[in-house]
């Protein structure tokens, strides 16, 4: 039979809580892989083991296992009874066999674990047995220092595992157990990895995006249902909120001296998603902010804006540099989607030199010429929810 065995490291050390955190985590793995006919995902003694059904497709289940937060590393492989509490070693050597069929290498080693350790045989005694057995049938050689591929044995309760793949997951937390944020998010390259950082550390996110409309197209709103898209596919089910802000754009235009635009501009977007947040139980805001980068991450104007939120505001990359970010991107698959030309709201009435060391007075003195709660409820009411779920309906 073939199966996957899934390893977690980090929810190994929440104590009494460890059981919701697992359950969690086998909660999720069944979602991903609900359409792909998964029907028995088990927890075994700080492994997961997710059985496969003759017909499954096994590309896809990696490539859906490697996206579920909480997985630190699984294996694809076979499973072989044990008889009387030793495995069969002309099966399981048979079955090792079988998967080093598909592989190109000239050296190996055989690296055997117990999750029990009252059976029989040790790993070690497996390893030599297995080793041998490999090395007479293929001639391939041991090397136990720097080997081309490893063979992977897992003894359970009452099965043995082989495989000859390790496949890093995102690790982290299950999506999920850390409550819900809300992501103010553009169609660049850091708001969505900003995203996928919160995600990856146990939180739904909620994503609230600002078009320019109707001053320019719904391009910038494709792009993001694009990147939101790509995201759910850590999550499963994604709520998407797209705001027209021209018209509040144009009105602060009007009031505003042309410095401080940019710095109202987000503290009204962070007021609208705040409202929107608490809509949707968020208990944080999220942004891609990475210090310094722009005009409004400056230390100066990130206070001035922050002093607009209630909930906290989260900068999962404050401390990154661009390159890392993009690195990052390239890893999550959004960045080939963010870097597609499009007509954002931020790129609308963007002064030519703007405040980088903006005094909070300023600002709202000028906000005091602005119907503030009036905007804000404009933005609200004029928001367009969108929901997107992973994976994609058989139905």
């Amino acid at each position: 039979m073939r199966c996957a065995i899934a390893h977690y490291h980090e929810l190994a050390l929440k104590g009494h809580n460890r059981d919701y955190f697992e359950q969690s985590l086998i909660t999720n793995i069944r979602t991903a892989l609900k359409d792909l006919g998964i029907r028995q995902v088990q927890n075994l003694h700080s492994r997961i083991r997710i059985d496969l059904p003759v017909e499954a497709d096994v590309e896809l289940i990696r490539d859906r296992l490697v996206r579920v937060c909480g997985i630190a590393n699984f294996s694809l492989g076979r499973v072989i009874p044990l008889q009387l509490g030793n495995p069969d070693l002309e099966a399981l050597s048979t079955a090792a066999i079988a998967e080093l069929n598909s592989k190109s290498f000239e050296t190996f080693r055989v690296t055997a674990k117990r999750a029990d350790k009252r059976l029989a045989m040790t790993s070690m005694d497996i390893e030599k047995a297995v080793g041998a057995v490999i090395c007479e049938k293929t001639g391939k050689n041991v090397s136990l220092r720097h080997p081309d591929l490893t063979v992977y044995i897992e003894l359970l309760t009452k099965d043995a595992f082989c495989s000859a793949e390790k496949v890093e997951g995102p690790g982290g937390m299950p999506t999920g157990v850390s409550g819900n944020v809300a992501c103010l998010t553009s169609g660049g390259i850091d708001s969505p990895v900003a995203a996928y950082r919160m995600i990856k550390r146990g939180c739904l996110a909620t994503f609230v995006h600002f078009s320019g409309r109707p001053l320019v197209s719904r391009a910038s709103e494709e792009k993001v249902r694009d990147l939101v898209q790509t995201l759910t596919q850590y999550q499963y089910l994604s709520r998407l909120y797209v705001v027209p802000f021209g018209e509040i754009q144009r009105e602060i235009v009007l009031t505003a001296p042309a410095p401080f635009r940019i710095v109202l501009y987000r503290r009204m977007m962070i007021r609208i998603t705040e409202e929107l947040a608490r809509r949707e139980n968020c208990w944080a805001l999220v942004t891609g902010d990475s210090l310094g980068q722009v005009a409004s991450q400056t230390p100066q104007n990130i206070c001035a804006i922050e002093d607009a939120a209630e909930l906290p505001i989260l900068r999962p990359l404050i401390g990154m540099d661009k390159r890392e970010i993009i690195d990052e991107a390239r890893r999550l698959g959004t960045y080939e989607t963010s870097i597609e030309p499009d007509q954002d709201c931020c790129k609308l009435f963007v002064p030519p030199h703007p405040s980088t060391k903006t005094r909070l007075d300023d600002v709202l003195r000028i906000e005091r010429m602005l119907d503030i709660a009036s905007l804000v409820k404009r933005g609200v009411e004029q928001a367009e929810l969108t929901e997107l779920s992973f994976p994609p309906s058989t139905t």
